[in-house]
């Protein structure tokens, strides 16, 4: 019989887990089982009776936060809705994830992160809770992954910790109630640390096959980003397992053939299916899943290189288009309130798990979890603040997960051994870090709350004195102790995530936070340049010129070339966020003029354009095309029809050629050419690239129909 840390002791946040040996759930001889209805408000019947009911109060709260006004973001970030859009009414574009129910060109991800919103907006219709709410139970699951890997070890009180710091970090707040893949990676990265330490407790074959199998899925979710921590769950595994050496080695085989298969089936398919009979893979420069897999999503993003991207594929030549990197990057002023708020709290208190069970056997559970869950938060946190390309601050969700597990068992841990004066002063110092830096986060945007950062402050120091001195105070006294430190370390967080949650998010690069909390320069790598190196829109927020945080910007009047400074509306209706000002259109017929407006949130439609384009539309494979995928976006979620997106995301895919669109116009498959959009200028596309080249050939060829502001050419209609 072992005790829930291995090490003797009794826990005081409730009753210790025994379990046999490799049967950790087993149930006493002779105790009948419970009624299921019973049994689920119950929990096990090794728990203290509150320990279920309190798991299902977190979970009610969790779903309750990230449900709260959902609606505000519309369509969130258009470029995914569109594909959502497309796939709820055809199958062909719901398996390759099509921008277009047409079929020209995917987005630039595996599909499977498509799939639970557009399974919902084939039920519910085409509506923000429909295509949002799938994410926002993807959130709630991951919240319950965690407390129970951590539960499993340590006590139910860790759990709720574990549980209740990930849902309060305000990224995940963001990217749960977001229709980007971050949600669904999150929740699959959980499950398979959740099923590798389930492994090292019995040994079974099965959880790592499980493990392997949520780390193939995830990767159909965002590609090589789920393979992050592979290495240190394998190696944790290969080291700690309960079995022989031989047999751990043939099980980590069947893990990998496991995570090949359920990842690899959906590639060998659209690898091996006819390029002629598919979509055109997007942000691919060779129609290619293979190349934008190892490419674009891959080595590009950790050196730079990214061929296709915005700037082109200037390598990681140090220019700082998408942020400093360096070992301080999660920190600073662009990331820092994302997600950091108890990264300081977590170090700490991983050195000091490792460093309390390090005397433990070698197959101790205890131990392999802070491997397992604090590996795989090193192994991000080091890639992510070196990685020389695209880098959102949305990415650091990935982080949340395994940072608050690691929050929940070193703080259990070290509450366990409270009255050794060493893990006393740990605990205290976690607390001092955690209140420390929360001040500092704080202070960064100082209108803010501003009496908030004197009360963490205040309030940490003071439980941190406490703490000090646990193990000699009364039970009541040093829970109250520790409850103060537990306010004082999420306070910060909390307070960003209720404004994530009370505000509307929109776009391609949102940001958790109030306004001002987080900017992110390109050093000048996008075309166009920003002057004073903010993110025009960043958040939704805008001074006087258009810019947050103080930024002046390079374009006159605080506007998008072609927009006159003014700014545009969602579809939902609601002011553009999180990216440039009023979403990248004008109110009146939501033209793109150009530049990176297109680029970083769909349109606006007038209704005039709306009518112009739905007259006719089911006569034609498309209603229109638009260089850019966002412009493309935008049309499409507002007339329900297919727009084809020439470019893809950027403008920048060579897709469709010149020719291509040449024969889709003269076989009567297109109605309207969009004019704008893309990264180029007022015609969309610059240079001599393929949206160039149609752009050019449409303006030379066919009939300009201007509606409001906005320019379409009619592609029934040539010039005479």
């Amino acid at each position: 019989m072992t005790t829930q840390y291995e090490p003797s002791g009794t826990s005081v946040w409730g009753p210790p887990r025994t379990a046999p040996p490799h049967a950790p759930h087993a149930r006493p001889a002779g105790e009948p089982g419970q009624p299921f209805v019973r049994g689920l408000w119950r929990g096990r019947p090794e728990d203290p009776r509150w320990a279920r009911p309190a798991l299902l109060g977190l979970l009610a709260a969790t779903l309750l936060l990230y449900l709260y006004d959902l609606s505000a973001s519309g369509y969130a970030n258009s470029f995914y809705s569109a594909a959502v859009q497309a796939g709820s009414k055809s199958w062909k574009a719901f398996f390759f994830g099509s921008l277009d129910a047409g079929n020209a060109i995917t987005v630039d991800k595996p599909s499977a992160f498509l799939w639970p919103m557009e399974l919902s907006v084939r039920v519910f219709g085409l509506n923000s809770w429909a295509i949002l709410t799938p994410e926002v139970l993807m959130g709630v699951g991951t919240v319950a992954v965690v407390y129970a890997g951590v539960r499993r070890r340590f006590s139910p009180v860790a759990g709720l910790v574990a549980g209740a710091v990930l849902a309060l970090t305000p990224v995940a707040a963001l990217m749960f109630r977001f229709d980007n893949p971050d949600a669904m990676l999150a929740l699959l990265m959980a499950l398979a640390c959740y099923f590798v330490v389930r492994a090292v407790e019995d040994g079974r074959t099965g959880w790592l096959v499980a493990a392997g199998a949520a780390i193939g899925f995830a990767f159909l979710a965002k590609t090589l980003q789920a393979f992050l921590i592979l290495p240190p769950l394998a190696l944790v595994y290969a080291v700690c397992g309960p079995v022989k050496l031989r047999k751990r080695l043939v099980q980590l085989g069947l893990a990998t053939v496991a995570l090949v298969v359920a990842g690899g089936w959906w590639v060998a398919i659209v690898e091996l299916w006819p390029a002629s009979s598919r979509p055109y893979i997007g942000g691919s420069q060779n129609n290619s899943f293979l190349e934008l897999t190892f490419g674009y999503n891959g080595l590009g993003r950790i050196n730079g290189d990214e061929t296709g991207s915005v700037g082109g594929g200037g390598g990681g030549n140090g220019s700082g288009r998408w942020g400093a990197t360096g070992w301080d990057r999660m920190f600073n002023s662009e990331i820092g309130g994302q997600i950091s708020w108890l990264l300081p709290a977590a170090l700490i208190l991983l050195v000091a798990g490792l460093v309390a069970t390090r005397r433990l056997t070698r197959t101790s559970v205890t131990r392999a979890s802070f491997l397992v869950w604090g590996g795989s938060l090193l192994i991000t946190l080091v890639v992510f603040s070196y990685m020389a390309g695209i880098f959102h601050q949305y990415y650091t969700v990935a982080l949340a997960p395994y940072l608050a597990a690691v929050v929940g068992m070193g703080a259990g841990l070290l509450w366990e051994k409270r009255q050794e004066l060493w893990a006393s002063i740990t605990l205290a110092a976690s607390v001092v870090a955690a209140a420390a830096w929360g001040y500092v986060l704080l202070n960064r945007t100082s209108a803010y709350l501003p009496w908030l950062k004197w009360l963490v402050l205040t309030g940490g120091l003071a439980a941190a004195l406490g703490l000090i001195f646990a193990g000699r105070l009364s039970r009541q006294l040093a829970f109250g102790t520790a409850a103060v430190g537990l306010v004082a370390a999420l306070a910060g967080p909390t307070a960003y995530t209720l404004s994530t949650v009370d505000s509307a998010h929109t776009g391609s690069i949102p940001t958790a936070g109030p306004a001002g909390a987080s900017t992110m320069g390109f050093g000048g790598g996008m075309r166009g340049g920003f002057g004073g190196g903010a993110m025009p829109g960043q958040n939704g927020r805008q001074n006087g010129n258009g810019f947050p945080g103080g930024g002046t910007g390079g374009f006159p009047g605080g506007g998008m070339p072609g927009q006159n400074g003014q700014n545009g509306q969602n579809p939902q209706g609601r002011q553009g966020q999180n990216g440039f000002p009023g979403g990248a259109g004008t109110a009146e017929g939501g033209r793109m003029g150009g530049g990176a407006g297109g680029l970083l949130n769909g349109a606006t439609v007038s209704s005039a354009a709306k009518r112009l384009l739905e007259k006719d539309a089911s006569k034609y494979t498309w209603a229109a095309a638009a260089v850019g995928s966002q412009n493309a976006a935008g049309y499409q979620l507002a007339t329900g029809d297919p727009v084809m997106a020439i470019g893809g995301f950027n403008g920048t895919d060579p897709s469709p050629t010149l020719a291509q669109f040449e024969k889709y116009v003269a076989d009567g498959r297109i109605h309207y050419f969009i004019a704008g959009g893309g990264m180029g200028g007022g015609m969309g596309g610059s240079g001599n690239g393929t949206a160039s080249q149609i752009s050019a050939w449409v303006q030379k060829n066919y009939q300009k129909v201007t509606v409001g502001s906005a320019t379409f050419y009619d592609l029934t209609r040539k010039n005479s």
